[in-house]
């Protein structure tokens, strides 16, 4: 069924269920008094960061899931060494003042491989607090590969959060980072607030996203300072043996990324429908890609709206997806035989930013994105690393070439039907190689509306300014 149109009255409508979702008392927490607080110390944890305090942790959990809404406190001036832990509902897991949660680096230490602190169908759910989970990275890694330039890892590394089929999920305030893998992992979660966390995972470490939706909806990620190697926010429908729905009605405002990937990202893995998602007012200091769609699978993306993204974009060592464009919304199987979706209404509105390759737009024969909408994006083309150029990422596929060798434009649209770019900008910086050409490149591309667009080639003595093909 074809999918309306992000008109304004439909943004106002997402902008005000997430409003309302957002500052709403959840239903579990209206009426609630003061809960008590179950100190982590009263049941035997240490805080000297060589005690495994695992046991007196969970133990606190535990009584305090059964004496009904409450609070395990962890107080600051500590370190506690800890291995997994299992959150249960109706729990404000608060790290007070510096309290520093150390992630053990023993997998004996942890009842669940894939996540230190984890949480099933726990429904009001808290994690709080001013204080830090440092994930010691690099004590799981192998060593550092100076070729590809990032860490190799050991056979085993958890993420640091895992929550599972959870609503009423609030995670506010707290720091954490150096992360031996993904980050925050939501999968299957409703109704979610993710408010001023701050994440410093190492930038040549790889899968240490920062948040990952996974099948949510309604949920809502607004300023954070977000420091990763891998994607920012990524926003995905991954493979699964139980069927958690698509991912819906996601807003992320009001945040800042540095990552050697996608600062915002929907994709790769987008097995089910990814739709009606709000990205606006964030800064990206620097990134492989700042906005990417990733459509690989059978599900579909529509009804995206992205604006006011001031960006910089540019190569980082081979292994890494992404050469340095400064949009990319492709369609392409993940493999000959993949059944893919359909990409559709999306709007780009208001970017502005320096890249060292083109704002992308390509299709496939099986799969033409449509109704795809370019908005003031002023985008500066220039070469200030030392990677080759020349060239397109199509990764993950091998259903063609993985990297294309194919000359810079600064737009690129390329097998897509209705196609508007309105008050868009191109220009060049100081370095120009013989690689760049056009200011906007369109090649099977049907109703392409061009308004307003100003730029002139790279070369403009060998090229012209607009190839439409």
């Amino acid at each position: 069924m074809k999918a309306p149109r992000i008109s304004r009255r439909r943004a106002r409508e997402l902008d005000a269920r997430i409003a309302a979702m957002a500052q709403a008392a959840p239903p579990h927490r209206r009426g609630r008094a003061q809960p008590r607080d179950f100190d982590v110390r009263d049941f035997g944890a240490k805080g000297d960061g060589r005690t495994l305090d695992t046991p007196a942790f969970q133990a606190a959990i535990d009584a305090a899931a059964a004496a009904g809404p409450a609070r395990v406190l962890v107080r600051g001036g500590k370190r506690y060494l800890l291995g997994s832990l299992e959150l249960k509902g109706g729990l404000d897991f608060h790290l007070a003042d510096d309290a520093e949660l150390l992630i053990s680096t023993h997998r004996r230490d942890y009842t669940n491989a894939k996540a230190f602190l984890r949480a099933e169908y726990a429904d009001g759910l808290r994690l709080s607090g001013t204080g830090r989970i440092n994930g010691r990275g690099r004590e799981f890694m192998r060593r550092f590969d100076p070729v590809d330039e990032w860490w190799r890892p050991k056979p085993f590394r958890p993420r640091l959060f895992e929550f599972i089929a959870c609503r009423g999920l609030e995670i506010c305030d707290f720091t954490f980072g150096a992360a031996p893998a993904w980050g925050l992992h939501l999968l299957g979660c409703e109704h979610v607030l993710v408010d001023r966390l701050k994440i410093r995972n190492d930038l040549d470490l790889p899968n240490c996203d920062g948040i990952d939706p996974d099948h949510c909806r309604d949920v809502e990620i607004k300023n954070c300072d977000i420091v990763c190697g891998d994607d920012g926010v990524v926003i995905k429908t991954t493979r699964q043996p139980v069927d958690f729905g698509p991912s819906a009605r996601i807003a992320v405002k009001d945040c800042v990324f540095e990552t050697q990937d996608s600062a915002l990202k929907i994709g790769t893995e987008t097995t089910q429908d990814i739709h009606d998602i709000r990205i606006e007012r964030c800064v990206i200091r620097s990134s492989c890609r700042s906005f990417n769609i990733q459509l690989r699978d059978e599900g579909s993306v529509y009804n995206v709206l992205v604006r006011d993204l001031t960006f910089s974009s540019r190569f980082h060592s081979p292994p890494w997806w992404g050469r340095g464009e400064a949009f990319s919304i492709t369609a392409i199987p993940r493999a000959p035989e993949s059944k893919i979706g359909r990409i559709h209404h999306v709007r780009l509105q208001n970017f502005h930013g320096r890249a060292e390759n083109s704002g992308r737009v390509q299709g496939c024969a099986q799969s033409r994105p449509h109704d795809i909408s370019l908005e003031n994006i002023n985008l500066t083309l220039d070469r200030w690393t030392p990677y080759p150029g020349g060239m397109f990422d199509n990764r993950p596929t091998t259903a063609g070439p993985a990297l294309e060798p194919h000359r810079t434009p600064a737009f690129s649209i390329r097998q897509a039907d209705k196609v508007i770019l309105d008050r868009c900008r191109a220009s060049w910086g100081g370095l120009a190689p013989d690689y760049f050409t056009h200011a906007l490149e369109a090649e099977d591309v049907t109703s392409l509306a061009v308004r307003r667009f100003t730029g002139a080639a790279a070369h403009p003595g060998r090229d012209e300014a607009v190839v439409i093909h």
